[in-house]
């Protein structure tokens, strides 16, 4: 990849966070911290009892049992991924494209990671033929592919992918004897969840699945990092989960205990966390309704969002007027628009897709941007896209996409 030392722009150091909400703090949650903060200690590592029953109870209210024996609690998905992946051992296997964060925890492992095509439906788990031929390729040339992370509610594509799909990747998967790491970080954020079905793998592949969840998905602000896995049931579960708190140990991931008192709070979904989730998932998806509407209206191409706060683009349409920009690939575009825009616009290149394809997500958070009361605002008004300052970044929005719209019919060749 071209310009990725670094002082310049390296995959790692300078790939995108999660998507953020761009709301304040929900006060309960703010004053639950706040009253313990002056514990200055931290949890055990894996987590807590209080800590552990909770994410039980969150599992179970959606059909996911496990006792505390089978979870544990880590400062950010990330560092449970990190654990897995050294666990588990062998190649890794991702969607392309995939979160951010996937593959860099492998590759500072040493690991080998394998991008496999998604199909046309959704992103966020690999095509079960594509996933065949690359784990026969992996093997005819010695590798020993064990691992398949993938995501239901996927970031960056913001898609759910449809039962059939899901099912027919995860076959495969078991019949090739990779263990499965389901990312459900967005479970919670689904734009539609009464019109959309949602199944996870560990309900198709009970034996086989580990569930990690960051709850900077839905229940913390991003800066408070916790998560949960959930491990599966008999001796793989059990020896996983065994290794998973050695290798936290080793990196003394422990999750600190305010952040620790606000989880507790927040998995047991009380009315006030229940309310903003809500509250901020409408919102969010209202917006990234807007902003779909905005791209493709000009020419641009990218799946309805469902799920998440972003939405994927492919400006491959628009290939001739952004290269009269000097926009070539997709880090020349993340460029591009961040300038434009100004807004984080990330490149395709980020989440594992080609640097030569002409992609990027956007973050509807980054669109909310305002005071706190104007925030406020955007989660209790009833036309939420009206407001000065978030109908000023959607025209913004549309106005860089149709500019280029425009441009990219000025250099059309006359029929």
């Amino acid at each position: 990849m071209r310009r990725t030392d670094p002082e310049g722009h390296g995959p790692v150091r300078y790939g995108p966070p999660l998507p953020d909400d761009g709301l304040p703090v929900l006060p309960e949650l703010s004053a639950v911290l706040a009253a313990a903060a002056a514990q200055g200690g931290s949890e055990p590592v894996g987590g807590g009892s209080g800590l552990l029953d909770a994410a039980c109870g969150y599992w179970a209210r959606r059909g996911l049992s496990a006792g505390p024996e089978r979870v544990v609690a880590a400062p950010g998905a990330p560092s449970l991924l990190l654990a897995l992946t050294a666990a588990l051992g062998g190649d890794v296997l991702v969607p392309r494209p995939c979160a951010a964060w996937w593959a860099p925890y492998a590759r500072l492992l040493g690991r080998p990671v394998f991008h496999v095509a998604t199909p046309a439906e959704c992103g966020g788990v690999p095509d079960p033929y594509a996933l065949l031929e690359t784990v026969r390729r992996v093997r005819e040339e010695g590798g020993d592919p064990r691992l398949l992370v993938l995501s239901v509610a996927d970031d960056p594509t913001a898609t759910v992918a449809p039962p059939e799909v899901l099912h027919e990747a995860v076959e495969a998967a078991a019949g090739e004897g990779l263990h499965l790491v389901s990312d459900e970080t967005w479970r919670d954020t689904v734009h539609a969840p009464h019109d959309t079905m949602w199944l996870s793998p560990a309900e198709m592949l009970p034996d086989r699945v580990t569930v990690v969840t960051d709850l900077a998905g839905a229940l913390l602000p991003q800066g408070w990092p916790a998560a949960i896995a959930r491990f599966p049931e008999g001796d793989v579960g059990d020896g996983l989960h065994a290794r998973v708190l050695d290798v936290l140990t080793a990196l003394g991931a422990r999750v600190a205990a305010p952040v620790a008192a606000a989880a507790c709070y927040a998995l047991p979904e009380p009315a006030p966390v229940t309310d903003r989730v809500g509250a901020a998932v409408r919102l969010h998806a209202r917006v990234a309704a807007a902003a779909h509407t905005a791209v493709v209206s000009a020419g641009a191409l990218a799946r309805p969002p469902q799920a998440g706060r972003h939405l994927y683009v492919d400006l491959g349409p628009l290939r001739s007027a952004l290269g009269a920009h000097g926009v070539g690939d997709a880090q020349d575009l993340e460029e591009f628009l961040a300038a434009r825009l100004g807004m984080p616009a990330p490149g395709g290149h980020r989440f594992g897709d080609d640097l030569g394809a002409l992609r990027v997500r956007l973050s509807t958070g980054a669109l909310l941007a305002g005071t706190n009361g104007e925030l406020e605002e955007c989660l209790s008004s009833t036309t939420p896209l009206e407001l000065p300052h978030v109908h000023r970044a959607l025209i913004t929005l549309k106005s860089v996409f149709d500019d280029l719209r425009d441009d990219a019919q000025r250099w059309e060749p006359p029929r």
